[in-house]
């Protein structure tokens, strides 16, 4: 009773009573108090950054090969040395990080927005759309991924970055949906809800402005994971040549490249930075995404 007592005292005596912090203001305080997940989110917006800015950077063509600077050591002309082809490392590390990344953003981007729409109608409605639109989400989740790749980039070799993002957005986002879904089925039961229906508002509205909001929390910690996952992704199908074209640098394709036993053994300076600037990328993400995580879990003592 004391709370209660201490409260009409503030009221009689004319004080304000504290307003107690929103959920998201707890989440970011005890988001920023996690030193790894800041770590990550420093070291990726510095990836991001100067990977964006390379043509302010270097002034090396990322493509261009040069036969006169075949796999060279690093030195003051060259930070990281050359590949097999004479072109400077550092460069395509640069350029290569501006197709990884807007990869695995886009594909990031495209599978949230399809797997939130599609979950949430199924888990608002129900019933036969519900029904319906889960029997499609098993469809997309046992289709043969790598098969559709291989043949879409086999059809389409002139839009291979566009092909790649649009085939891997459209192959996985079941997962998305399905924990949408399950999230909105919770949801939908709050009183809150039931109030926004009986005062006549559209599904429309219901679905845009009290249920995906209330559910965002969970979409931001999957799109976290998904963004590391897809960039791997990304990575994997280039070096088995079914990603991005040969002559786009990326980060799958420097490692590609560097995939002779001379090159692993006695050049570390051409497949060493894309395989470290990868896996502290990945690490990071997955930081960003277990802070996230703990930051908006309400029973986290983290």
């Amino acid at each position: 009773m004391e709370p209660v007592v201490t409260q009409r005292q503030n009221l009689q005596s004319g004080s304000k009573v504290p307003k107690s912090p929103s959920p998201w203001t707890i989440a970011r305080r005890k988001f920023f108090r996690n030193k790894l997940a800041i770590a990550g989110l420093v070291f990726i917006f510095i990836v991001v950054t100067i990977s964006f800015l390379a043509p302010y950077i270097t002034t090396y063509d990322p493509t261009r090969v040069d036969i006169k600077s075949i796999a060279k050591p690093p030195s003051t002309d060259h930070w990281f040395g050359t590949d097999k082809g004479g072109r400077d490392v550092f460069t395509r590390l640069l350029y290569g990080g501006r197709i990884s990344l807007t990869i695995g953003f886009s594909i990031t981007f495209f599978v949230v927005l399809i797997g939130t729409i599609i979950g949430s109608i199924a888990g608002y409605f129900g019933g036969r759309i519900d029904s319906l639109l889960m029997r499609f989400t098993d469809f997309i989740l046992v289709f043969p991924f790598l098969i559709f790749v291989i043949v879409l980039n086999s059809i389409f070799t002139e839009s291979g970055v566009i092909t790649l993002i649009f085939t891997i957005s459209v192959l996985s986002w079941g997962g998305t949906a399905r924990m949408v879904r399950s999230k909105v089925l919770a949801e939908k039961e709050n009183e809150y809800i039931l109030s926004a229906v009986s005062i006549g508002c559209s599904p429309t509205k219901v679905i845009l402005r009290h249920l995906i909001p209330n559910v965002l929390s969970t979409v931001i910690v999957q799109a976290t994971i998904l963004l590391a996952a897809m960039i791997v992704v990304e990575t994997g199908l280039t070096f088995l040549g079914f990603g991005v074209p040969a002559n786009i640098p990326s980060w799958g394709n420097m490692i590609s490249d560097a995939r002779s036993p001379d090159v692993i053994q006695n050049k570390p300076w051409i497949w060493l930075p894309p395989g470290l600037v990868l896996t502290l990328t990945i690490l990071s993400i997955n930081f960003v995404g277990e802070g996230l995580k703990d930051a908006f879990n309400p029973k986290s003592a983290r």
